[in-house]
């Protein structure tokens, strides 16, 4: 058993819990003063203020948490993790004026970084990987969702489930990691459609990876140029015979009718929804799927930002990723990310939080977390502040520690 006290403050979102995540205000962040925790390995078994600490926990060694915020884990729930290569050439270009979808039908895009993966061997992209989650923890991340999708065949595509799989056992105790299959994530140029990709390499990799034990989730690119309806209901329908929750790239271009199709086969989430429509919207807030918006891509391509206010008022469970990769959106930090996006979002602090936490908990079917609750599952992040303020207010600034 371990004890805080002396805390600054405690986000609890104890209210953001009880109201499902959805239709937040302020005082939903249940914040308290000056508070305690006491936890063992499994579980929160008190929270509180410091002085009402029961005397049955007084002789047990406590961390002095005096001058620290303590929070639910953050939860980056969206990331391309596992990758080679970089595409700032890329990024130049659009600077300069080109138009993303144009630079991926001239041989970049994702299957440029398909190209420098598939070149790496699994030591090499699990040492890449591991350099890269060692910066994303040092901001307060605790758990982190990664996705494959850059290798594109059978054995590329086990390859990153592998690595993937290496860095669970790695950080075990440390980080919670969702390993999200993504095999219909662009069409390689020697398939004349998408949905003979699907057949030959998405559909095969999804079995291979399921009887391993390797997947936790399945995602699909739905957007012109990649992956339509059909595919992704192909894809969806195998998942659901798996055993395996769905996720889905949806509306990012255009309004497909993304959001409907995650409402409609329950999907964990909806990413990205740049262009999602009021009856996108509807379907969302009427379901349990969670719109994650990842404000960080339309920064990177110069987009208009998600339309987060439409979808809050509505009663949407809304959380915010980074989409961490090297092509549309290379930024490792959520809560750079999260604090730059909240005041174009309109955003008060208890969604800001909630989106973090709480909401990419559930986009990631992670239960029992996101809440500083009792019986939840003691998953913190530990910031050196006085105020919760302080820690999105300093921008790119890292607060966090490590927990004692």
């Amino acid at each position: 058993m371990k004890v805080y006290r002396n805390l600054a403050q405690i986000l609890t979102l104890k209210s953001a819990h009880a109201k499902d995540g959805r239709r937040l205000i302020p005082a939903d962040l249940s914040l308290i003063e000056t508070g305690a925790i006491a936890f063992d390995e499994s579980k929160i078994l008190l929270v509180g203020p410091d002085a009402d600490l029961p005397e049955i926990y007084h002789s047990i060694p406590a961390f002095d948490g005096k001058g620290h915020v303590l929070t639910p884990g953050l939860v980056d729930s969206h990331t391309h993790l596992v990758f080679a290569g970089n595409r700032a050439r890329e990024y130049s270009a659009r600077l300069n004026g080109a138009d993303y979808q144009a630079i991926a039908q001239n041989d970049g895009g994702i299957l440029h970084t398909m190209s420098k993966t598939l070149a790496c061997s699994e030591d090499e992209l699990f040492t890449a990987s591991v350099k890269r989650l060692e910066r994303i923890m040092s901001y307060g991340v605790r758990a982190i969702e990664m996705k494959t999708g850059y290798a594109l065949t059978i054995e590329g595509e086990m390859r990153l489930l592998r690595v993937a799989a290496r860095l669970k056992n790695h950080y075990k105790g440390q980080l919670q990691i969702i390993s999200t299959y993504m095999g219909a994530h662009a069409v390689p140029a020697q398939y004349k459609t998408s949905a003979e990709f699907v057949s030959a390499v998405v559909l095969p990799a999804m079995e291979q990876g399921h009887a391993e034990g390797l997947i936790d989730a399945v995602d699909v690119f739905h957007e012109q140029g990649y992956f339509n309806s059909s595919d992704t209901e192909t894809i969806f329908k195998k998942a659901q015979l798996l055993g395996l929750p769905c996720k889905i790239h949806a509306d990012e271009f255009q309004d497909n009718g993304g959001a409907e199709l995650a409402a409609k086969y329950k999907a964990l989430s909806a990413d990205h929804l740049l262009k999602v429509g009021d009856a996108g919207i509807a379907a969302l807030a009427s379901s349990k799927t969670v719109a994650t918006l990842l404000p960080g891509t339309a920064f990177f391509l110069g987009k208009d930002l998600p339309r987060a206010r439409a979808m809050l008022d509505a009663g949407c469970k809304v959380a915010i990723a980074s989409d961490y990769n090297p092509g549309s959106s290379h930024v490792d930090n959520l809560l750079l990310v999260a604090s730059i996006a909240a005041p174009s979002l309109k955003m008060n602090q208890a969604e800001l939080w909630c989106a973090m936490t709480l909401n990419a908990a559930a986009a990631l079917g992670l239960k029992d977390q996101g809440a500083l609750i009792p019986g939840h599952r003691p998953i913190f992040s530990l910031f050196r502040a006085e105020d919760l303020a302080e820690i999105t207010y300093n921008w790119g600034v890292s607060l966090s520690r490590p927990l004692p």
